[in-house]
């Protein structure tokens, strides 16, 4: 299936600007060339997906989403942007490779729903020169339906979060009512795709298979637990999930209740609660306290460390 191209009326995402990013910024904040806020060497994520020695993680500037509390700001918002390089693709598969040649094994591509096109050249690049990494595909679900059947066969794991089941939150933190319909599409074609099972490397990391997280956020217990609900009925409770607590308010948000707080412990148990007694076989679910480590710097060559 043909894919869009960015640089022509692009559609990638629902938000389906038909802008020319040759010459035009989409609601993304991007135009056509590949900019890189970090190619970096990341353990925070999964067991299963960082292991004991980490992932190459290819953080893209810009997102399809609007997200008034996003943790990654410094690279999702053109205006805040701290970190953007336009590499020169002989610069960045250098770049990745000498992550890979490190002895990883998987390399996720963050934040890439605008930047689908891309990330197949540089997949494609790879496997020329003899690379076979695993690669996770890291979204917010923003997805059309369309798009991820493209990717069929070339993405091993999935890593979608799924950020709402209420319309009324999606519009008015992240600019996107259409969120819940869109992202249920997203993940059931996801789901399609990988079905209920993982599939492991001889060392353990995740080779194949799909884990759908979820952020717990401030004063939105409701909207965790029906999202939840719906993967349960809707998927399965054999369905690998991602239970996170690391929400922390920015100062973009500190006039803005609840988000100007952390979660309290409180909600994150009710939450807990109910994926529990929901049934859910396979999971992860995050210490409370992540909040004070699990944030990024992207001003940093690293910015996790």
């Amino acid at each position: 299936m043909k894919v869009t191209t960015i640089s022509t009326e692009c559609t990638l995402c629902p938000h389906g600007c038909g802008v020319d990013r040759d010459h035009n910024l989409g609601f993304c904040g991007t135009g056509t060339g590949p900019e890189i806020a970090s190619v970096a060497l990341h353990k925070g994520e999964e067991p299963v997906i960082s292991g004991k020695d980490g992932i190459c993680n290819i953080f893209f500037c810009g997102c399809n989403l609007h997200c008034l509390y996003c943790q990654n700001h410094q690279i999702s918002w053109k205006r805040k942007r701290v970190s953007s390089q336009v590499f020169s693709m002989p610069e960045l598969i250098g770049r990745i490779t000498a992550i890979l040649d490190r002895g990883i094994e998987n390399i996720g591509f963050v934040s890439p729903s605008h930047m689908v096109p891309r990330m197949r050249r540089i997949i494609e690049e790879l496997h020329q020169k003899n690379y076979s990494p695993i690669v996770v595909y890291n979204t917010n679900s923003y997805e059309k339906v369309e798009t991820l059947r493209s990717l069929e066969g070339l993405v091993d794991v999935y890593l979608p979060d799924f950020k709402y089941m209420d319309g009324e939150l999606a519009a008015r933190w992240s600019k996107a009512a259409g969120y819940p319909e869109v992202a249920r599409t997203a993940i059931k074609e996801m789901y399609r795709q990988k079905g209920n099972r993982l599939f492991y490397t001889d060392s353990g990391k995740l080779s194949s298979g799909m884990i759908v997280r979820h952020l717990v956020l401030p004063g939105a217990v409701a909207n965790s637990i029906a999202v939840f609900r719906f993967l349960a009925e809707e998927l399965s409770t054999r369905l690998a999930i991602s239970l996170m607590a690391q929400y922390q308010p920015t100062g973009d948000v500190a006039d803005k209740p609840p988000l100007h707080r952390k979660i309290t412990a409180e909600e994150y148990r009710q939450v807990v609660r109910e994926v529990e007694e929901l049934g859910f076989e396979t999971g992860w679910f995050q210490d409370f306290d992540s909040a004070e480590y699990y944030n990024p710097d992207f001003t940093r060559p690293s910015p996790f460390d």
